[in-house]
């Protein structure tokens, strides 16, 4: 067990290190002023760049009595405030892991349509019902941003719908962190000699053009347009862009407007991570029709659907085979590294592997982030680990099906036979499977004639076979009819009918000794109907081999096909049409498309001698199992002219042309039967063998390259499980990812967090499971969840910044900013590090910006306007420190939007990445930009610089 593993808060310290000297200060600066004013002297703390802070009733929590503590009391109910507001801090992460949980299987919701391409062909696809950009920017962006949306209109509606500074400063403390820090640690934590470009880069320059507009937009608000008012209409027009940015943004996805002149494609290249882009026509002619569940889409309507529907086809079709051939070089390297493992083994590292790689959602990294820092697990890892054992199961379900069948089976086992004409008598076997083996069964049998004919080549034969207790095989013997007239080979057919368990002691064919015993008995065989049936095959072939020729050799078929994975390829040589003498076979490999040598298959060549009456020989094949997907290659086993041995006489022993004797009547009929009875070569003398790729290999393949719904992962359907899984702590991120197919014990750090949220864990295993109404039941009570849990970290937050003598703007900017931004900033560390695109990691951090004013912002400053209005009053907000957070953050925001565009020149590579010096150094210029904000804000706050 691991003893020691770096806390997701550990980090959280460090960077609050940097407030220390401003918190110190602020103490030994408020304790002296509270010696010098009065105790009942309350000054606004919000209107003032020093003099007393002092505490006021919050939304939910009273003030901490008495109001003016000696400075042991106030060192103490600062702990207090800060344990508690950590505490609370992790209960939101938690329900917030239930509300993402909610929205990805929301938006993952799928439905199948039937696409007709031009040339006719038809294919059925699943399609999400959500596009993926309009969900980034609203269902997600408010999942991510929640707590500090709802934290400020409930500052707003909880004081009066008087302006507050904990809600708007949290939100661009919020905006601050998540631009400069999350995106700095992005950049530095991509491997070294790897990048991330951003995908969808027109949706990435909407949402940060919005994102930076959406900060330029509230100083307008606050100290241009009417300072110092909000008036009713900024308000709405506020919240009215919110849908505004998320139509611009799925516009530019879409490819509409003018963006439809600027297209663009991207192509993953060899290495994982590179993204090439490349400029490109659109890939369908403005005449061409699509036909989509019926209803023709012209080239208009197909910008409307999601591009790999419609415009990719082709490209998705390739997507996939370099998948499948990803994917099969991924088995075939965990192979060769781990050779001790089993298949199941080896298929488990393959799936997590796989599910690592999978494109994935905001929602999905935000839980899973949270879920590795409160003990709950890694879910990949378990998912796979769940998906072998399912695999397992149901093998050994099957198996104990088969052995614990209740209705016996009878059938032939083979269904085919063959014998000489001169064998005498053939045996057919009949066996039976399953079932009570302590009852007696009996089944009938009977000929019939195929190209034999009972009578002349066979023995018409009918009858009953019985099965005692204990017995699971019986003979049939039919005799073979010989002659000596040359014919070619016949078959005949044994069918098997009216299978019933026998009473004890009754013999079959037992007739009921009275009419009144009909019913019963009728009862009694439909019971033996249930108890026994008859299998397949329940008709067995024989075929007779004419025993009065030398045989005509040949092939079953002309072309056969065979696994690479089959080790020894056995190839039959038949001898049809007679059997009689020894003949030997010359037989040789040819190259086609595979390749001799050892390469793909081991050259052979040889001699088969078929002694007499014998009509079956093989020929064997060493194949090479190279393991590649959709292989299909090609080699040729061809027959040479057959040699018949007799005695005193052979095909080369023809006397030469110049020696030649004349030969007698008698002498020249038997030559002449003779050459009749020659061995020759039949239809099928070239076998092709195409090789293909192991079938099981294939299925696994395939398998593996199907896209997990990731929302049935992080989802749950039942109580019962949202309960197990509250109780249970189970082992987080290792180091060793690959090692998953063995069980791994959680460590100390694991038992330390999910001892402290347990509480929050079996509390919010009431919220609905995430499988009723398709999630939204979910959605609604965690979000009123997250609504009182915020309202709690707002008065926390505050009653702790004016115990130590911290304004709430400060306060908001430093604490509150960084508690809700840190389940976030570990998601987008795993994003950066699992995606191929930086899409997930860096391009949601813009729009979770711009939703946070739009949303946070506009509707709690619409509705506090709207209220003042209807009593004839104007809402304030001064601008104060508000307006120079936000022009300070725009004018850093633009430096870091330009850095990372910057970024994508060819020496770089990607805005996440590359080089180990250009990582480090803009990952420091990142955090030094945060630190710089938070140092100009804070200065501003206390007047210690002049803002506006």
């Amino acid at each position: 067990m691991k003893c020691f593993k770096v806390s997701p808060f550990t980090s959280l310290g460090l960077r609050c290190l940097v407030i220390v000297a401003i918190l110190c200060c602020k103490i030994q600066y408020v304790t002296a002023e509270n010696d010098v004013l009065s105790s009942e002297h309350s000054t606004p703390r919000n209107n003032t760049c020093g003099g007393i802070v002092t505490c006021s009733k919050g939304v939910v929590l009273p003030v901490w009595l008495p109001r003016n503590p000696s400075f042991g009391d106030k060192v103490a109910r600062a702990t207090v405030y800060f344990v508690a507001l950590v505490y609370m801090f992790l209960g939101v992460s938690i329900i917030a892991d239930r509300f993402m949980a909610s929205i990805e299987v929301i938006t993952s919701q799928e439905k199948e349509i039937t696409i007709k391409k031009p040339n006719g062909e038809t294919t059925t696809t699943t399609v999400r019902i959500w596009n993926e950009t309009v969900s980034n920017l609203t269902l997600m962006a408010l999942g991510s941003s929640a707590p500090e949306i709802l934290l400020s209109v409930i500052e707003v509606c909880g004081h009066g719908f008087e302006a507050g500074e904990l809600g708007p400063s949290t939100i661009v403390g919020s905006a601050a962190f998540n631009m400069f820090v999350i995106i700095g640690i992005c950049v530095y934590v991509v491997p070294d000699g790897e990048t991330r470009k951003v995908k969808h880069l027109r949706v990435f320059f909407v949402t940060a053009s919005w994102s930076i507009f959406a900060y330029l937009w509230l100083y307008l608000i606050l100290d241009v347009i009417t300072p110092g008012v909000v008036q009713v209409w900024e308000g709405l027009l506020t919240l009215f862009f919110f849908p505004i940015c998320v139509v611009f943004a799925w516009i530019a996805d879409r490819r509409l407007l003018f963006y439809k002149y600027v297209y663009k494609r991207y192509r993953t290249g060899k290495h994982r991570g590179m993204i090439i882009e490349t400029e490109g026509d659109r890939p369908l002619p403005s005449k061409v029709d699509i036909e989509m569940d019926g209803k023709m889409l012209n080239s208009h309507a197909v910008d409307f659907m999601d591009g790999t529907l419609a415009l990719d086809l082709e490209d998705k079709d390739l997507d996939d085979e370099e998948a499948r051939r990803d994917m099969a070089k991924i088995l075939k390297e965990l192979k060769q590294k781990h050779p001790d493992k089993e298949m199941e083994q080896l298929i488990e590292l393959a799936n997590y592997q796989v599910l690592s790689q999978q494109q994935k959602s905001r929602a999905f990294y935000r839980c899973q982030a949270t879920r590795l820092m409160t003990g709950a697990g890694n879910i990949l890892k378990k998912h796979a680990a769940d998906q072998a054992r399912k695999a397992v199961s149901m093998q050994e379900v099957r198996s104990d099906a088969d052995a614990n069948d209740p209705i016996s089976k009878i059938y032939f086992d083979p269904g085919s036979y063959q014998c000489l004409e001169n064998c005498g008598t053939v045996a057919v076997t009949v066996v039976r499977r399953g079932g009570d083996l302590n009852q007696t069964v009996a089944v009938d049998f009977r000929t019939e004639d195929g190209t034999a004919n009972a009578g002349s080549d066979y023995e018409f034969t009918e009858g009953t076979v019985v099965f005692k207790p204990s017995e699971t095989q019986k003979e049939i013997r039919v005799g073979i009819i010989d002659d000596d007239i040359f014919e070619e080979d016949e078959n005949f057919l044994i069918h098997l009918s009216n299978v019933r368990v026998m009473p004890e002691g009754s013999e079959p064919g037992a007739e009921p000794e009275e009419e009144s015993a009909i019913p019963a008995t009728a009862a009694a065989n439909h019971h033996a109907e249930a108890m026994a049936c008859i299998g397949a095959p329940s008709t067995a072939t024989v075929t007779i081999f004419d025993d009065d020729h030398a045989g005509i050799f040949t092939f079953e078929e002309p072309v056969t096909h065979v696994s690479e994975s089959v080790g020894i390829m056995e190839v039959k040589v038949l001898r049809t049409s007679g059997a009689r003498g020894v003949v030997t076979l010359p037989y040789k490999t040819l190259e086609g498309t595979a390749r001799g040598g050892g390469e793909d298959f081991e050259d052979s060549h040889g001699i088969l001698e078929f002694q007499n009456d014998e009509i079956l020989k093989v020929i064997c094949v060493r194949v090479l199992d190279r393991e590649e997907y959709n292989k299909q290659c090609s080699f040729f086993i061809e027959l040479q002219t057959p040699q018949w041995r007799r005695k005193g006489w052979t095909e080369e022993a023809e006397a030469e042309p110049g020696e030649a004797e004349p030969l007698t009547g008698e002498e020249e009929e038997e030559r002449r039967i003779a050459e009749m009875g020659r061995p020759m070569l039949g239809d099928h003398v070239k076998l092709e063998i195409i090789i293909e790729e192991s079938y099981e290999f294939k299925n696994t393949v395939d398998k593996l390259i199907k896209k997990t719904n990731l929302a049935l992962l992080v989802g749950t359907n039942s109580w019962r499980d949202q309960f197990i899984e509250a109780i249970t702590v189970s082992a987080g991120e290792d180091d060793d990812d690959e090692e998953c197919g063995e069980e791994k014990l959680p460590s100390c750090f694991d038992y330390v967090m999910h001892f402290l949220t347990v509480f929050w864990k079996v509390l919010f295993a009431f919220v609905p499971p995430t499988d009723y109404w398709n999630g939204w039941a979910c959605f609604v009570v965690s979000i009123c969840m997250i609504g009182l849990l915020t309202a709690l970290i707002g008065d926390l937050a505050s009653h702790f910044g004016c115990t130590i003598g911290l304004k709430d703007s400060v306060t908001a900017v430093v604490f509150v900013a960084l508690g809700t931004s840190v389940p976030d900033t570990f998601a987008s560390k795993v994003a950066a590090i699992q995606d191929q695109y930086a899409d997930a990691s860096i391009g949601n951090v813009t729009g979770s910006n711009a939703v946070n004013v739009f949303l946070g912002i506009g509707v709690a400053w619409s509705i506090a306007a709207i209220y003042h209005y209807s009593r004839g009053e104007e809402f304030r907000v001064e601008p104060g420190s508000l307006a120079f957070s936000v022009t300070l953050f725009t004018i850093f925001a633009f430096i870091c939007v330009f850095v990372l565009m910057y970024r994508r020149r060819p020496d770089i590579g990607g805005e996440l990445g590359g080089p180990r010096t250009a990582k480090a150094v803009t990952t420091m210029l990142f955090v030094s930009l945060w630190l710089l904000y938070i140092l100009f804000s804070s200065l501003e706050a206390y007047c210690h610089i002049t803002g506006f």
